[in-house]
């Protein structure tokens, strides 16, 4: 598997991640396997948070005997420093782990929750602590809104931003490259959400079985590979497929093989694609 530099940190990740809710739901048999076969193919970045269900319960255990050899990454969506450090031990304990490689503030929604999470007894001060106490080793944030990401960025040094990087974003809901460009200047590393999105499901939950999925996500392997090439042709290190393993798999059969940026031919094909999407996010900059 091939790696990236993530920004200033130095670090040197698998450009395809492990997301936690790979393994949410799943026997903790399962779960080790799944790791397992992960570490074995070359993937060290790993991925997960409270909110994933039992995620931390069936990945801390399937990842301990690798811990060493992989970059761990966690986040809260806790917004005070209080509730956030509280939250941290709690997920340092299910994760059996002293430390975080990576502590994040998860899903930025808007930059209401931005200004309390970064402001005076916002949850930023426990990151800070935890970093001088050597329980976190770099900070970052992930993020679901334009304006809460660049005013986050403004506010404090991270390092890394999670982030949706996806060609239907781009291209239909002009969401994505002021975040790219923001970071890019900062040094910062950049992760990828959402590059096998597609769309949003139809309105009847009933017309899809896939629960780990809140949006629908790219099942045409030939399309997905383009997405994900698509996003890995941008400055980010490394990408996150969907919460279903199968998706898991189509990114991960292919990048084992390697990667080739897209030729114009294949973005103008993506762009015509892209038309005719809805995209997840949209982003208007102010006139």
């Amino acid at each position: 598997m091939k790696r990236r530099i993530l920004g200033k940190t130095g670090e040197s990740l698998s450009i395809l991640g492990f997301g936690g809710i790979l393994v949410m739901k799943e026997e903790q048999a399962h779960a080790n396997r799944l790791v397992a076969e992960a570490v074995d193919k070359g993937i060290n970045y790993f991925d997960v948070a409270p909110t994933y269900g039992d995620a931390e319960d069936r990945l801390g255990p399937a990842l301990k005997p690798f811990r060493k050899d992989v970059f761990l990454a966690c986040k809260t969506v806790l917004r005070t420093a209080a509730e956030a450090e509280k939250q941290l031990h709690e997920s340092l304990n299910k994760m059996q782990t002293d430390y975080f490689d990576l502590y994040q503030f998860h899903g930025f929604p808007n930059l209401e929750e931005a200004k309390q999470a970064l402001g005076p007894g916002g949850a930023v001060e426990t990151f800070v602590k935890a970093k001088k106490e050597g329980l976190i080793r770099h900070i970052g944030f992930s993020v679901h809104d334009v304006e809460a990401g660049l005013y986050a960025m403004e506010q404090f040094p991270f390092d890394t931003i999670l982030f949706p990087c996806n060609f239907v974003l781009y291209h239909s809901g002009n969401f994505g490259p002021q975040l790219r460009d923001a970071a890019v200047k900062r040094e910062m590393g950049l992760l990828a959400l959402k590059s096998m999105a597609k769309t949003h499901w139809p309105s009847e939950p009933e017309s899809h079985s896939e629960s780990k999925c809140w949006y629908e996500p790219i099942d045409d392997p030939e399309l997905a590979h383009l997405a994900i090439r698509f996003t890995l042709s941008e400055p980010v290190t490394s990408i996150l497929s969907p919460g279903e393993e199968k998706y898991f798999r189509i990114a991960l059969d292919y990048l084992e093989k390697g990667f080739t940026p897209l030729s114009e031919e294949e973005r103008d094909f993506l762009k015509q694609e892209a038309s005719r999407l809805q995209p997840l996010f949209r982003y208007k900059a102010a006139s």
